[in-house]
């Protein structure tokens, strides 16, 4: 089940952005949706670089199992926010401190994703902005994010934000090769 089809199941509709857009952190609640976003966006974004079977391989179940996790641990490190309009989920970003630096920087950008109908509507740079706020306001000084190296959306929307490209290289997930970018914004205090 993609989001439009959880959308759909509640009776909602995925339109252009209209309306203001409300970001605010995330709560157990949210687990579906953003796990709905999260499928939806990566079998958008990842096809021809991950194997189709994978992305049509993953469950909402599992993902929202995932999320209601993370949204229900209780940790100042960590942060997640959504983006709504008129109380549709239309994305999410998350964040966090890090115990020991990574390439020097103390916190990470851990996860945005869009409903593809609502990307390059400026709600992706919102949400960073949300979370390195938070991230700074709980001490970090920088942040870091990791991208797969072939996603060049990304690479784009992260190098229009100001980060500075770090390293390329290549990591396993879940059972795949795969090659990675690490960007970094040497400063996310203002």
């Amino acid at each position: 089940m993609n989001v439009r089809e959880v959308k759909k199941a509640r009776g909602l509709d995925i339109t252009n952005v209209v309306g203001d857009v409300v970001i605010r952190r995330a709560t157990v609640a949210d687990a579906g949706v953003i796990a709905a976003v999260r499928i939806d966006s990566w079998r958008t974004t990842y096809r021809g670089i991950i194997p189709d079977d994978y992305l049509d391989g993953m469950k909402i179940e599992d993902s929202t199992a995932i999320w209601s996790r993370i949204l229900s641990a209780t940790s100042s490190a960590a942060n997640v926010f959504v983006a709504e309009v008129d109380g549709e989920v239309l994305g999410f970003a998350a964040g966090m401190t890090l115990a020991e630096a990574k390439l020097g920087y103390d916190s990470e950008l851990t996860a945005i994703y869009l409903e593809p109908s609502v990307q390059r509507a400026g709600i992706g740079r919102r949400l960073v902005a949300h979370v390195a706020a938070t991230l700074a306001s709980a001490g970090a000084n920088n942040m870091l994010v990791w991208v797969l190296a072939e996603n060049r959306q990304a690479r784009q929307f992260y190098e229009m934000l100001g980060a500075e490209l770090l390293v390329e290289q290549p990591f396993s997930w879940d059972g795949l090769d795969l090659q990675e970018a690490g960007y970094g914004w040497r400063t996310i205090r203002t």
